[in-house]
């Protein structure tokens, strides 16, 4: 069915009212918010108290966590990283990946110990999975630390469309698919696909995506539901349990880490 110039005129300002509403919602906050006015070395950066003490606690256990970016970045974006403990051990491991590292000339890919629920320069984390205890627990943390040492752009970060922060913690769902992993719509860079890939497995491993470059594509999964990415921004509806994904803002409806911990 051919489109009328009326018709293409309506679907493209439902386009740009999907996909710029949201955005300018968001910039509204952070500048008429503290956000603009915090500086990042200042910033609050104390534990939230979401992960067990590692001193008092002898199960195994693997964190997702999601934080909105510094200062501007963070109208759009948040920032991922996964933290990890043994059974036994006294402390946590996080694994992320850190642009400004590579100015240092370190790694990007910062694998080392240190608080797994912390402010992230002011701006408090969402706990987006968490596995605890059991017999494979230790296995999967294995799994993810050979990953994230094997990750092919370590030493290499663009905030868009990627690879980023977020295009490794999609890449660690995929290698590890028990984490069942479903990235937030304004994680930027998690479509990006690695090797080039126009197609692959969603982070949650439970679907299929189509990505070009991280800049235009789309995802449908029983974890994701229906997403769809036009210049990196992602909306989208989740069906299990009902959510609206938007760009910018996020997941608004039900909490899937909720229905996680009730499964």
């Amino acid at each position: 069915m051919k489109l009328s110039p009326k018709g293409m005129l309506q679907a493209v300002a439902v386009i740009l009212l999907l996909f710029g509403g949201p955005v300018a919602y968001q910039f509204a906050v952070y500048h008429f918010g503290d956000g603009s006015k915090t500086n990042w070395w200042n910033a609050k950066q104390g534990n939230t108290r979401q992960a067990p003490d590692a001193g008092t606690t002898d199960d195994g256990i693997i964190q997702v966590y999601a934080a909105r970016t510094v200062r501007w970045r963070g109208v759009l974006g948040v920032h991922t990283w996964i933290a990890t403990k043994k059974t036994g051990e006294d402390y946590y491991t996080r694994m992320e990946v850190m642009g400004y590292a590579l100015r240092w000339g370190r790694h990007s890919v910062q694998i080392r110990r240190g608080q797994p629920d912390r402010y992230w320069y002011g701006n408090r984390p969402e706990l987006l999975r968490e596995i605890r205890g059991g017999d494979e627990v230790d296995g999967l943390i294995d799994r993810l630390r050979y990953a994230s040492e094997n990750y092919q752009y370590d030493g290499r970060y663009n905030i868009w469309p990627g690879p980023n922060s977020n295009t490794f913690l999609a890449y660690l769902g995929r290698r590890v698919p028990e984490l069942n992993l479903e990235l937030p719509s304004n994680a930027i860079g998690k479509d990006y696909l690695p090797g080039g890939s126009v197609l692959a497995a969603t982070p949650s491993g439970r679907g299929f995506q189509f990505s070009l470059g991280g800049a235009l594509g789309f995802m449908l999964g029983l974890e994701e539901g229906v997403e769809i990415n036009i210049a990196g921004l992602t909306a989208g509806v989740d069906f299990s349990p009902p959510a609206i994904k938007l760009p910018a803002v996020g997941r608004i409806g039900f909490s899937d880490f909720e229905r996680k911990l009730l499964n």
